[in-house]
C-alpha cells in the first residue's frame, strides 16, 4: 500500500489509524487521488504494503518506490568486455624533451622506472632524439565479474598469427616432399608406392598433411604419456582407462539423496551406498571398504613405522628409500615376536598357568557346528542329532535328604500345601521317609475326615457298644498289645515325638551309615534294597527299609553338627 513508513508516522492513535484506512480504501476505489512520490510519479494503491514500504536503512519519510528501482550507481558500472586500449597514443610525438618526462623515451605519461621501452645508452633527456608519443591513460573501474574474468582483455585476433605460422610450416613441408618426388628419375609405379609408404611411416600423407600425423607432432606426443593413458606415438592411438559401459556409476547404485556422499571432483564415495547389503555381497561397498582390504593395512603399518622411527631419530623414509623401510619393518616385527615369546616363556616358567591359556574351540564358544540336522514340518528331527536342551546355571538332578523328587512336585488338596512326591512331606528340607510317609499321610487324612463326619451321639453309643475286634484295634493303636512278628509303626505317637528309648548300638550304626551317605557311598540298607530288588517280591522281606528312631536321631545329629561345625563332614581317606 502506498503509505508513509511506520518510522515517519510513528505510533498512530485510533482515530488517525481509522482515517488512514479510509483513505487507502478510497484510493483503491478511485474516489481519492493516488499518492505521489518525490519525483511526481503516481503510486498504484493496489501495491502491497511490504513492497511499497521502504526498509529502515532506505526510508526517506515520504511515500516512494525508489527503493524498488535500480540505483544510478549500479547503471554506471562498466561492461564486462570493457578493457584498456593497447598502444593508443594521445597524439604525435614531441620534438623536444619536456621537463618531467621519462628520461629514457621522453613520454610524459610515465617515469623512467615505469618505462617499457628498451633502456637506451643515452636517454632522450640528453640526446633530445627519438622521443616517444604520450600514451592514453584510461581509468576503468571493473566490477565483480570483470575482475574475475580470466579472458577479459583477450584479443581473438592474436590467435590468427599462430594459425598463419602453422599454415606456413605445412606449405613448406608439402613443397619439400613434392621436390623429393620430382627428383626421382624413374616413373615406376612400384617405386612410387614405396616412396609414398615411406612418407606415411614418417608421419605424412603422399601429397597432403593431416592434423593427427606429422613429424612436428611427435615431439609433443612423446611427452603426452600421462597417467591413465596408453599412448603409442607411431600409431597415434590413445586408450584411456575408463569404466566400461556395463559398469554402473557409484552415484547411480542408490538414488536416495540421504545415502552416501559422492564427491564428483575426485569421483570417490567413501561410505557404502546401500548399507542394507553386506559389504561382501554388494557390488560396491565404498572406498573405505577397499581401503582397509588387501595390502592396504600392511602399507599403513609400514608408514606408521617409518614415522615413528623418524621421530626417534632414525634415518627411515618410506618414499625416499622404500626398500630400506620394508626391510627394517620386517626386522622390527621379528624382534618383537621373539621378545614377546621370551617374555611369555619366562612368565610361565616363573608363575605357571600354561594350562589356562589353552583356548576353547570356537564351536563350543559360539555354539555353532557343521553337523547336519533335518527337521520335518512338525519340528521333529528326521536326520541328524537332536539339539540338546539348554540347562540353567543352577544344579539339576541333585536331591537332598534322600529324596527322589524335588519339593513342589506334589500338592495336598486336603491341606492345600506343596510337598515332595516321593514321601508326601510338606516340610522343605525334611528327610525322606519313602512309602511309609505316604501311608502315614493318608492315614492322618482319613482320620481327620472321619472325625469331622462323626457326631457326638454316635460316639457315645459306640463307646457303650464295642466289639472285640474294635477293642483289639484300639489296643494295637495304643501300643499295649503287639502282634507277633510286627512292630507298631504308626500310632498315636508319631515318629520322633515323645520320649524315645534309643539303642546305642543301633545309633552308632546309624551314625556311621549317615556319614557314609554324606560322603557319597552307599549305606548298608541301600545295598540290601538293591539285593531285594533282584529277588522276587516279598512284602515282609524289607526289614530295615523303613526309617527307625536311631536313623532319624543320627540324621538330626549330623545336620546340627554340620550347621555348627564346618569341619564336621570332613573324612580322612586313611580312616576309610
Amino acid at each position: 500500500m502506498a503509505t508513509s513508513s511506520a518510522s515517519a508516522v510513528g505510533k498512530l492513535s485510533r482515530e488517525e489509524f481509522r482515517r488512514q484506512k479510509d483513505l487507502e480504501a478510497a484510493r483503491k476505489a478511485g474516489t481519492a487521488p493516488a499518492a505521489v512520490d518525490e519525483e511526481g510519479r503516481a503510486i498504484n494503491p493496489h501495491i502491497p504494503q511490504y513492497i511499497s514500504q521502504a526498509p529502515w536503512y532506505l526510508d526517506t519519510g515520504a511515500p516512494s518506490l525508489a527503493h524498488q528501482r535500480r540505483r544510478d550507481e549500479e547503471t554506471s558500472e562498466p561492461k564486462l568486455d570493457e578493457w584498456y586500449d593497447r598502444g593508443k597514443t594521445a597524439g604525435p610525438a614531441a620534438t623536444k624533451f619536456r621537463k618531467g618526462a621519462c628520461e629514457n623515451c621522453g613520454a610524459l605519461t610515465h617515469k623512467r622506472k615505469d618505462c617499457l621501452e628498451r633502456p637506451r645508452k643515452r636517454g632522450a633527456k640528453y640526446t633530445g632524439k627519438d622521443i616517444m608519443a604520450d600514451e592514453v591513460i584510461q581509468d576503468i573501474s571493473l566490477g565483480y565479474d570483470a575482475k574475475r574474468d580470466r579472458w577479459n582483455g583477450y584479443d581473438p585476433s592474436e590467435h590468427k598469427k599462430v594459425y598463419e605460422e602453422y599454415a606456413a610450416l605445412e606449405n613448406a613441408r608439402q613443397r619439400k616432399r613434392e621436390e623429393e618426388i620430382d627428383k626421382q628419375t624413374t616413373t615406376d609405379l612400384t617405386t612410387a608406392r614405396k616412396l609414398a609408404k615411406a612418407g606415411k611411416d614418417k608421419g605424412a600423407d603422399e601429397f597432403g598433411s593431416s592434423d593427427e600425423e606429422g613429424e612436428d607432432e611427435d615431439k609433443y606426443a612423446d611427452a603426452a604419456d600421462a597417467v591413465g593413458q596408453k599412448l603409442d606415438t607411431k600409431t597415434r592411438i590413445t586408450v584411456r582407462n575408463l569404466r566400461i559401459r556395463e559398469d554402473t556409476a557409484k552415484y547411480l547404485i542408490n538414488l536416495d539423496p540421504d545415502s552416501a556422499y559422492y564427491d564428483p571432483k575426485t569421483r570417490s564415495m567413501r561410505d557404502a551406498p546401500d548399507k542394507s547389503v553386506q559389504p561382501e555381497d554388494s557390488r560396491f561397498a565404498g572406498d573405505n571398504f577397499f581401503r582397509h582390504s588387501g595390502e592396504a593395512a600392511d602399507m599403513q603399518k609400514l608408514q606408521l613405522f617409518a614415522w615413528q622411527s623418524a621421530a626417534r631419530g632414525n634415518d627411515v623414509h618410506l618414499h625416499a628409500n622404500p626398500t630400506q623401510g620394508a626391510i627394517l619393518h620386517q626386522q622390527y616385527k621379528e624382534k618383537k615376536e621373539k621378545l614377546k615369546d621370551t617374555t611369555k616363556v619366562g612368565i610361565l616358567a616363573k608363575y605357571g598357568g600354561e594350562e589356562y591359556l589353552e583356548k576353547v574351540p570356537k564351536e563350543l564358544l559360539q555354539g555353532q557346528t557343521e553337523n547336519y540336522v533335518e527337521y520335518s514340518r512338525t519340528g521333529q528331527v528326521i536326520k541328524g542329532l537332536e539339539k540338546a536342551n539348554v540347562k540353567s546355571k543352577y544344579d539339576e538332578d541333585v536331591y537332598v535328604g534322600n529324596h527322589t523328587s524335588v519339593w513342589g512336585s506334589w500338592y495336598s488338596r486336603s491341606s492345600g500345601q506343596w510337598g515332595y512326591a516321593c514321601c508326601h512331606s510338606s516340610t522343605p528340607g525334611s528327610y525322606c521317609t519313602g512309602q511309609a510317609g505316604i501311608s502315614a499321610n493318608e492315614a492322618s487324612d482319613s482320620k481327620q475326615v472321619m472325625m469331622s463326619a462323626s457326631s457326638t451321639a454316635f460316639d457315645t453309643t459306640r463307646e457303650t457298644q464295642k466289639s472285640l475286634a474294635e477293642q483289639h484295634l484300639e489296643n494295637l493303636d495304643s501300643g499295649a498289645v503287639t502282634e507277633p512278628g510286627l512292630e507298631p509303626k504308626f500310632g498315636k505317637r508319631r515318629l520322633g515325638e515323645g520320649e524315645m528309648t534309643l539303642d546305642k548300638e543301633r545309633l552308632e550304626k546309624a551314625l556311621r551309615e549317615e556319614k557314609r551317605r554324606k560322603t557319597g557311598k552307599k549305606v548298608e540298607w541301600e545295598e540290601e534294597m538293591e539285593g531285594n530288588r533282584r529277588n522276587k517280591y516279598n512284602s515282609f522281606s524289607g526289614e530295615g527299609v523303613d526309617v527307625t528312631e536311631e536313623q532319624l536321631e543320627a540324621y538330626r545329629m549330623q545336620r546340627s553338627a554340620g550347621m555348627e561345625d564346618p569341619m564336621a563332614n570332613y573324612v580322612d581317606e586313611e580312616d576309610q
